[in-house]
């Protein structure tokens, strides 16, 4: 600014601007010029100066994804999903058949479940954790993503209209129940069902959507065997034997997820070939030979995957892996609680030693089908794999808890002793993180292809 204001001086000293000698006007023609394109260097340099560089604005402008981490209590508040809603269609083609949809994260998504506790009216009372005055509501906030690819959302319409004239079962324990109900809310959202059997005890249930003639069965068979005393301390199992309360009608259903697990902890006697072999948790008794609940789970999954495998089975299955519980403290009626209200990350959670032994088995017996099924006629076997076990794991926020009973700290003031409430830490809330096996469901048995043997 100095240059200028002294060229411009000099200037206003030489009077006329317009001299009468052409020396002169070429001396004063030459300043002009130099004023002018000193004048337009200036500017540019304070305008340029002062507006900073576009490309750091570009960079600065895109906030970081949320951290799941951030979530408070209120579910009002939750953090943008780390990923773009409208990416997940209904179709697909988004996850492809290499993408391992059962490795992953769950991330925020404040769209929150697509049935409410009072939408769906199949909910058992046990886990409509809401309605028994649980107080956070951020375990309804996340969604299943598998680390390399987008997974389709269930779309209710689309699955009742592909079911048309067939019938789905699940056979398992209460675990199977718990995930039916679920399956059962986000269908009905679409379309209301009908129940047309169950049981004394309502462990066993079928239902049916008329317009599409759709029947759903869940069979309770919490062994998957030929069981006696069930109820007792004792239980009777046949080791060789399936229990004909699911394979009597097997031939009815299309689609079936069969699953087992948990109750293979309990003490238990074996019979094989119609004579005690063993027993698992009998230590003492009647000198029984101790063989343990991985002796008894390996020998029913193998007779459950032949039998489902077999050449004459027109059914496609699912072989849903055990479920991990999220005890601390203890067990069920040894104090054990669940208090937490955010999921683990994909590097946290630790499984526990028994859930890890019983899916190592699964893996293996479920290969081991495989493997003899290409083997004698070079096609894979009418089977897949329903692996939640991992995905399962990393939500310890999703139980009932105490819960599972209504309002149970009712009455109890702060200065009171504490009271010891029952917890249940392996079923889950519904609604609640089991709805994401449902989308899991449907991508492995609709989406991707299984052979069906018929």
């Amino acid at each position: 600014m100095d240059r200028l204001r002294s060229v411009w001086k000099s200037m206003k000293m030489e009077g006329n601007p317009f001299g009468n000698s052409s020396h002169q006007r070429n001396q004063i023609f030459l300043k002009f010029v130099a004023f002018f394109l000193l004048l337009g260097l200036t500017y540019r340099f304070i305008i340029t100066d002062s507006t900073g560089s576009p490309i750091a604005q570009v960079r600065t402008s895109s906030p970081e994804p949320a951290d799941p981490s951030g979530l408070t209590a209120s579910a009002a508040q939750a953090p943008s999903p780390v990923y773009s809603p409208v990416n997940i269609t209904t179709t697909s083609q988004n996850a492809s058949t290499k993408c391992d949809i059962f490795t992953g994260n769950w991330v925020p998504d404040p769209s929150g479940p697509v049935y409410t506790n009072i939408s769906c009216r199949h909910i058992q009372e046990h886990q409509n954790c809401l309605k028994n005055g649980r107080p956070d509501s951020n375990y309804l906030l996340w969604r299943w993503k598998p680390r390399d690819c987008d997974l389709p959302r269930f779309d209710p319409h689309q699955f009742l209209h592909r079911m048309r004239n067939k019938w789905w079962a699940f056979i398992g324990d209460s675990i199977s129940r718990n995930h039916v109900q679920s399956l059962l809310c986000v269908l009905s959202q679409a379309q209301e069902v009908e129940e047309i059997y169950h049981d004394k005890e309502y462990r066993s249930n079928t239902w049916r959507f008329p317009s599409h003639n759709f029947t759903l069965s869940v069979l309770w068979s919490p062994f998957l065997l030929k069981a006696e005393g069930v109820s007792f301390s004792d239980i009777q199992l046949h080791l060789d034997e399936l229990d004909p309360e699911w394979t009597h009608q097997y031939t009815n259903f299309d689609y079936v997820v069969i699953s087992g697990g948990k109750w293979f902890l309990k003490t238990s006697i074996f019979h094989e070939n119609r004579t005690v072999t063993g027993c698992h948790y009998c230590q003492g008794r009647n000198n029984l030979t101790e063989l343990g609940y991985l002796y008894s789970y390996r020998k029913a999954l193998r007779l459950v995957l032949d039998f489902v495998a077999a050449p004459n089975r027109k059914a496609r299955v699912l072989l849903r892996t055990t479920t991990p519980d999220h005890f601390e403290s203890g067990e069920w009626d040894s104090g054990g609680f669940c208090n937490r209200t955010m999921p683990f990350k994909e590097t946290e959670g630790e499984m526990k030693r028994e859930d890890e032994l019983m899916r190592d088995i699964e893996l293996e017996e479920f290969r081991k089908t495989q493997e003899e099924e290409e083997e004698e006629d070079g096609s894979k076997a009418n089977i897949a794999l329903l692996d939640t076990t991992s995905m399962s794991l990393l939500r310890p926020d999703g139980h009932p808890g105490p819960y599972r009973y209504p309002n149970p700290f009712s009455g109890m003031k702060i200065k009171d002793p504490p009271v010891h409430v029952q917890n249940d830490c392996l079923h889950w809330c519904l609604p609640g993180p089991i709805d994401s096996w449902n989308d899991l469901m449907v991508e492995v048995m609709l989406n991707r292809e299984i052979d069906n043997k018929s």
